[in-house]
């Protein structure tokens, strides 16, 4: 199967019908044009409607691998593709509220499983999710809704579960896509199952090369991290997945002042099916081994202890031995707020500089930029190279640490780093809960 990279400029792609006395989110309008980049979605949208290999697309989060969440054989090619546990659920892409309200009833015939409504409006939402949706959506937060009994969604796509996660990405892309194909985009991130997630569709085609036929590429993903999954249908309401949206801002909403933490920083293994993606499974590792130094950590602010150098090189040396490892010893370091050049390891010169594209906001395209630097790693007693270091910062804002981080995982194993050890952050502000979440998970050593 050959992959094709579709260019799409995100501008002037649709918008929410404004009618006086129609609610803001209500339907969502495509032009009537035939530009270049409306001609591809419509063209994309007729592939999901007809095809069962999923697309890849971008949202404000991540990319998406999406598929028709109304057709079962369609469901399967996102966890054929993904290489995806069949028991963790998908989270349903919707364009407007009008049809998140027609997966909220039964389905009473063959169209209804199209978004349509048979002349009435759908089911309810429920109230508590009301101040969210108006504050948050569109935008990375899902919401877990009760599925009907004779449900449109095919049953993959919840995995066995009375509910499904539901949110309105806030990208006209991905809206105009799904207002184009009539129906729900299933979607999970656009990587092979436990890899670091996608922001750019240069990440997409590194894993998903000869799976999927077509990735939409609308440039890099302004938030950088996957979407809060909430469970409002319990009291007091539960976050499942921290993501773009932090807790204190739930808790800012009526109705979510009491909202609870309810996921683990760890992926958990043998607990049953997980209610929301992301809860049970090993995510977000890039091939190298990663080292995570948490903000609490006594020497956090020193950088990378010189004990856990000497004791992984030995390690590496024992595999490059038995013919486990190869090549040169690198070193990748991810620096966020108060690290050095280098951690704090000794090191000559820093020679390269090489900018990787593709990393920030579309607000920010001067900011489109990662720059990883090399030298040499000498040994902690004297000055003998041992290898390479590769240095990269993702910056020292929240945002910017969530925008760069899946980047500069994915750019130091594709430079070959034979450890990462990164600088955590503070859990407790804005969307740090989600960017430790995520590394946590991913990694194989923690320090704290």
């Amino acid at each position: 199967m050959s992959t094709r990279i579709l260019k799409v400029v995100e501008k002037d792609l649709g918008k929410f019908r404004e009618d006086e006395g129609r609610e803001k989110l209500g339907t969502w309008q495509v032009p009537e044009t035939d530009s270049p980049s409306i001609k591809i979605l419509r063209e994309t949208a007729d592939y999901l409607r007809t095809k069962d290999t999923p697309v890849a697309f971008p949202t404000e989060t991540v990319y998406g691998l999406a598929a028709d969440a109304t057709r079962s054989s369609a469901v399967k090619g996102i966890y054929s593709a993904k290489g995806r546990p069949s028991d963790n659920p998908l989270i349903v892409h919707v364009s407007d509220l009008e049809m998140l309200r027609s997966l909220l009833s039964p389905a009473t015939s063959p169209s209804c499983a199209k978004g349509e409504t048979n002349g009435h409006h759908g089911g309810r939402i429920p109230e508590i999710y009301r101040p969210l949706i108006n504050r948050f959506w569109p935008g990375p937060l899902t919401i877990l809704l009760p599925n009907p009994t004779r449900s449109r969604l095919a049953p993959e796509v919840t995995a066995g579960l009375k509910s499904f996660g539901a949110r309105m990405p806030a990208s006209p892309l991905a809206l105009s896509l799904i207002k184009l194909t009539g129906a729900p985009l299933a979607a999970p991130s656009a990587n092979a199952s436990t890899r670091p997630s996608p922001t750019t569709a240069e990440h997409v085609l590194e894993d998903l090369d000869g799976r999927i036929e077509l990735i939409l590429d609308g440039g890099a993903c302004r938030v950088g991290v996957e979407s809060t999954v909430v469970d409002g249908l319990c009291d007091p309401p539960l976050v499942l997945r921290p993501g773009g949206v932090g807790i204190e801002e739930l808790r800012s909403c009526p109705g979510w002042e009491r909202v609870e933490k309810a996921y683990k920083d760890y992926s958990e293994l043998g607990k049953g099916a997980p209610r929301a993606p992301g809860m049970k499974y090993k995510h977000y590792s890039p091939r190298a081994k990663v080292v995570l130094y948490e903000a609490s950590f006594a020497a956090a602010e020193e950088g990378v202890q010189k004990q856990d150098l000497e004791a992984f090189r030995k390690d590496w040396q024992a595999q490059q031995t038995n013919g486990v490892a190869s090549g040169p010893f690198r070193v990748g370091v991810i620096r966020t707020r108060f690290w050095k050049p280098a951690a704090g390891l000794r090191c000559g010169e820093f020679k390269q500089r090489a900018i990787v594209d593709g990393e920030a906001s579309r607000e920010n395209p001067a900011d489109i930029e990662l720059e990883v630097q090399e030298a040499e790693v000498y040994g902690s007693t004297n000055d003998s190279s041992i290898g390479m270091v590769l240095d990269v910062s993702i910056g020292e804002s929240t945002r910017s640490i969530a925008q760069g981080l899946f980047s500069a995982l994915r750019e130091l194993d594709r430079r070959g780093a034979s450890i990462i050890f990164v600088e955590g952050i503070g859990d407790n502000e804005d969307i740090g809960a989600a960017v430790m979440n995520r590394l946590r998970k991913a990694a194989s050593q923690i320090r704290s």
